[in-house]
């Protein structure tokens, strides 16, 4: 009986860590875009080869996710070609944000955001392509992190002042803390 439940937790292990890798190409992509943009927003200039590096992933982990659903050679086949193609024009759309007569008519933060646009406009479409709920899932939430991070981008002074605040008034707390734990020390 003991045996039992130590295979089934064991396989319930497998699987959810089976699951936890299946999910994290998804999350890579996401975290690698993001900062991808808060790259270029805060170093003022514009990474072509990051966005050359990052498109063919993002190429991999859809090809990725429409595999199991491509049901012959000729549907695989298809299936990368569809998707190269689809992702180049987005990279040819990049680079063509990024060429410096462009560059000279938008911020950082505009080439930034317009950056993460157009990878959350490629993701959304590649998911329609490929029928994948978790590529569709990564696009939403890249679309819905666009007004957020515009809106981090426009209030990161209103954030640094809060952490400089917050971290004043722990230092004045411990400050506090250590000199009456000195106090209570001298009076014994």
């Amino acid at each position: 009986m003991e045996t039992d439940t130590l295979a089934t937790t064991s396989s319930i292990k497998r699987k959810h860590t089976g699951c936890w890798l299946y999910e994290l190409p998804f999350s890579l992509v996401l975290v690698l875009t993001v900062f991808g943009v808060a790259y270029t927003t805060f170093s003022r200039q514009p990474i072509k080869a990051y966005w050359e590096l990052l498109v063919p992933f993002i190429v991999l982990v859809c090809i990725s996710a429409g595999w199991q659903n491509a049901s012959d050679g000729a549907a695989r086949w298809r299936l990368v070609v569809t998707q190269a193609l689809h992702w180049l024009a987005f990279l040819i759309v990049i680079n063509m944000m990024l060429l410096p007569t462009v560059q000279r008519n938008f911020s950082a933060n505009a080439t930034g955001l317009a950056i993460f646009t157009l990878v959350s406009l490629g993701t959304f479409t590649a998911s329609v392509h490929l029928l994948s709920w978790q590529v569709c899932l990564l696009g939403l939430i890249m679309a819905l992190g666009i007004p957020a991070l515009a809106w981090v981008e426009n209030s990161a002074l209103f954030f640094l002042l809060i952490a400089a605040g917050v971290f004043g008034i722990l230092a004045v707390l411990w400050w506090h803390w250590r000199e009456r734990g000195k106090q209570s020390n001298f009076m014994q």
